[in-house]
């Protein structure tokens, strides 16, 4: 089944929100100095901005194919679905863990544009799109991947000395191997529980989103095949 002119049209719109915002947002947050929260120099070593460069790179290829009039290939949309969640992730991450521990701080135009329009537009994106893919469950596990590799990523940083921060050597504070709670403690105060623990609750957390995502995006398929089923009858 192939897309409606105005679904065309819908996920063009979405797509070149992902690709402004990203681009607006990654260029306000490097310029912002390095006294603010990803800012300067070191902006590309955080998974925000690495997961927004990937969504808007994702959007740019489907814009292409759309404006040739190439159907995507099953492999674009596993990489769509995979860079939904990773943003889904950046999203929920800042938030509800980041956000309330920077305060005020936290809700500047480039925070808001990384971190709340970008997921919101790709993800929409990918429901307006999705349901003409034939994405499947052996697909999920693949959504842990990007995460998983900054982990490592951040962990080789923290054990080379590498500076996320001026003087940090973590990017968020539940990747800091030299916190109170270590790899597999706990404490009262952050990061409550080690990194272990929390690698761990996130890759639960985004096979738990994959799930939910699928699961939305066999309703809308659901849905939209009894609409065109009825059209046609009518």
């Amino acid at each position: 089944m192939k897309p409606s002119d105005k679904t065309k049209i819908l996920s063009v719109l979405l797509k070149l929100i992902v690709i402004l915002a990203a681009a607006v947002g990654i260029y306000r947050t490097a310029t912002a100095g390095r006294g603010s929260f990803m800012g300067g120099s070191r902006v590309f070593m955080f998974f925000t901005i690495q997961s927004n460069i990937a969504v808007a790179l994702i959007c740019a290829v489907g814009l292409w194919l759309l404006f040739r009039h190439t159907p995507p290939k099953t492999v674009w949309y596993v990489v769509q679905f995979v860079g939904a969640v990773s943003i889904t992730l950046t999203g929920v991450v800042f938030a509800f863990v980041l956000a309330p521990t920077l305060g005020s701080h936290a809700w500047n135009v480039q925070n808001v544009l990384t971190h709340v329009v970008v997921p919101v537009a790709a993800v929409a994106d990918f429901f307006v799109t999705g349901v003409y893919g034939t994405l499947q469950k052996r697909h999920i596990p693949l959504v842990t991947l990007p995460p998983l590799a900054y982990a490592i990523y951040a962990g080789i940083g923290y054990l080379a000395g590498w500076e996320f921060l001026k003087g940090v050597r973590y990017p968020y504070f539940f990747l800091n191997w030299g916190s109170p709670a270590g790899a597999f403690g706990f404490t009262r105060g952050l990061p409550f529980m080690g990194t272990v623990w929390w690698i761990l609750a996130i890759l639960v957390f985004l096979l738990g989103i994959g799930y939910g995502y699928l699961a939305i995006l066999d309703l809308l398929k659901k849905r939209m095949y009894r609409h065109r089923l009825e059209a046609n009858q009518g």
